[in-house]
């Protein structure tokens, strides 16, 4: 049973996710508007309807989750609580709890697809019991991406909200 501090993190990460979408998605200039009857045509050919939605709308889609990588995944309940709170942190721009949080990731490691030099940044996610950040860290990319490692860098999953 989930309590509703974990759901609540659960609905705000998710909702931040679907802001950052949509914010990308206006700014890629992904829409064009069909202005006909509430539907919206993406560049992509594919056309769907935008139904009212009211607080207790629940969106499901039939197609995949959206990857940047071929990393192992990890969807977000399988994550530590602590890392739910960072994200609710990086949707809501901060505040965050180290000066080293929301800096400039350098994929030194290599192991995320190689992007441009200020693509990803980094935040902490705080271990109980550390004196330190610890070695837990989520890296975000500038097209929404989230990536999680335990281990400080020697591994990535990608966080993806699959069904």
């Amino acid at each position: 049973m989930i309590t509703l501090e974990k759901r609540s993190l659960t609905i705000g990460f998710v909702s931040g996710m679907l802001v950052m979408l949509v914010a990308w998605m206006l700014a890629a200039n992904v829409f064009a508007d069909d202005s006909t009857s509430g539907t919206v045509a993406a560049d992509a050919g594919v056309t769907t309807t935008i139904a009212e939605a009211t607080p207790d709308t629940e969106l499901v889609s039939d197609e995949p989750a959206v990857r940047f990588s071929d990393l192992p995944t990890i969807r977000p309940d399988e994550l530590p609580a602590e890392a739910l709170d960072t994200m609710a942190l990086i949707a809501n721009g901060g505040p965050f709890p180290f000066r080293q949080d929301d800096g400039i990731f350098q994929n030194r490691e290599g192991f995320l697809p190689d992007e441009s030099q200020n693509h990803y940044r980094e935040y902490t996610v705080v271990t109980p019991g550390e004196g330190d950040r610890g070695a837990r860290r989520i890296v975000s990319g500038a097209d929404g991406e989230l990536y999680y490692t335990s281990d400080h860098y020697a591994s990535f999953s990608e966080i993806v909200d699959e069904g």
